[in-house]
């Protein structure tokens, strides 16, 4: 647990991996106060209101690896910090993160299916790397062992954030994928020749079962509708030691297979 949250904390930094973990926190914070600070501004030279910006900021951090819609980020903000944002300046806000390389948000995944089920077009919100969070909502090794859905989330993102990495390397894209019938996916990768693996992310191994039996349902439903169904379904676990393939045919693998 205490190497995750070490890993999630000091994010993918090159210059960060070798520092103490406390030192190697401060970068994060400093590289998102220049951006408040600076590149807001010289990104089209228009002054923006600094603390507006910093509370979208921290309201994205409180729904990473989330759906949350842009109404949703603005009650948010009124619900945590009592203030008001109007959602015309979210969404301008939302695309000047986004020309900035802060965030990176996961698309919906729904072409290659072929099926009658009916699919969400929501993007799942991610910045471009889990320390960002942290930073944002000053999360310590002591507060996310204390909050474990938090901590589950930025699991989640770590996760997401290494598939994209080793997805685009051959050529593959990421998509996460929600259906209105409530089933979900957490993420997916489409290969070029539209081919599809499902991975359900998970921090406790006691959350495999549930896990599997989630990916096995949506494979058995879009197969039966006639749609092209995943040719992997794999759930990634935080803590787990030992990658294996069950009886149903889900692989699962420890976070630490991903660099192999």
């Amino acid at each position: 647990m205490n190497t995750l949250i070490d890993s999630i904390i000091r994010g993918g930094w090159p210059g960060n991996q070798e520092l103490p973990l406390k030192e190697a926190a401060l970068l994060p914070i400093e590289y998102v106060n220049a951006v408040v600070e600076d590149e807001v501004h010289r990104i089209d030279g228009i002054q923006r209101d600094k603390h507006k910006v910093n509370l979208l900021l921290r309201s994205l951090a409180r729904n990473e690896a989330t759906t949350a819609s842009n109404k949703k980020l603005k009650s948010d903000v009124k619900g945590v910090d009592d203030e008001d944002i109007d959602i015309n300046t979210i969404a301008t806000y939302l695309d000047i993160f986004d020309r900035l390389f802060l965030t990176e948000n996961q698309e919906p995944f729904s072409s290659n299916i072929r099926s009658s089920m009916r699919v969400k077009q929501a993007e799942k919100r991610h910045f471009t790397d889990p320390s960002l969070a942290c930073a944002l909502i000053r999360a310590t090794p002591e507060k996310l062992i204390g909050d474990l859905n938090t901590l589950g989330f930025l699991f989640e993102a770590l996760c997401e954030r290494d598939l994209r990495i080793y997805a685009e390397s051959f050529g593959a894209k990421l998509y996460h994928y929600q259906d209105y019938a409530g089933r979900e996916i957490d993420a997916v990768i489409e290969l070029d020749d539209g081919d599809w693996c499902a991975f359900e992310i998970k921090l406790g191994a006691n959350k495999i079962d549930e896990g599997a039996e989630s990916l096995n349902r949506i494979r058995e439903k879009i197969a039966g509708d006639g749609g092209r169904p995943p040719k992997i379904c794999c759930v990634i676990c935080g803590l787990s030691n030992a990658a294996y393939q069950r009886e149903d045919g889900v692989y699962v693998v420890p976070i630490t297979t991903l660099k192999n």
